[in-house]
């Protein structure tokens, strides 16, 4: 809960000023995958439903997601528990300074702080970064919309 509080403290008046703010689960989940794609990153790499309002400040590249309330995502080998508010800074190829995404592999879980995608000779590869310095990685596919 202190970590929903303290992403409502980052979505200040001034900032949503700034903002593209969109509603709405179905505008709100395109626009958020055109952003995706725009910076490099696999549309399928955050699985959100159900967002009531999306925001994003394109001069400094912060974005949020409200959602109607907290999720859990299954990929193949990976849970991920998105909170009730999603914040991040976005440039090409990396999420930075990422609030509200927790992950669990091997019955722990590690808050995320950053994703980023390297292309290696053999393809690109998504890698997620813990706070406590752990990261795991992924091939891009592996984030695909279904």
């Amino acid at each position: 809960m202190q970590k929903a509080a303290a992403a409502k403290r980052l979505l200040t008046k001034e900032l949503k000023s700034k903002a593209e703010v969109y509603h709405g689960d179905k505008v709100c989940r395109e626009k958020f995958c055109l952003l995706l794609a725009e910076k490099g990153l696999p549309e399928g790499l955050l699985r959100i439903e159900n967002i009531e309002e999306y925001g994003y400040v394109k001069e400094i590249g912060f974005v949020w997601l409200k959602l109607e309330k907290k999720k859990e995502h299954r990929f193949d080998n990976i849970v991920v528990c998105y909170d009730s508010i999603v914040t991040a800074y976005v440039e090409p190829n990396k999420i930075k300074n990422l609030t509200g995404v927790k992950a669990k592999e091997f019955l722990v879980w590690f808050t995320l702080n950053e994703i980023c995608v390297r292309s290696p000779p053999e393809g690109s590869i998504i890698t997620f970064k813990s706070f406590v310095g752990l990261s795991m990685s992924f091939p891009f596919s592996f984030f695909k919309p279904t």
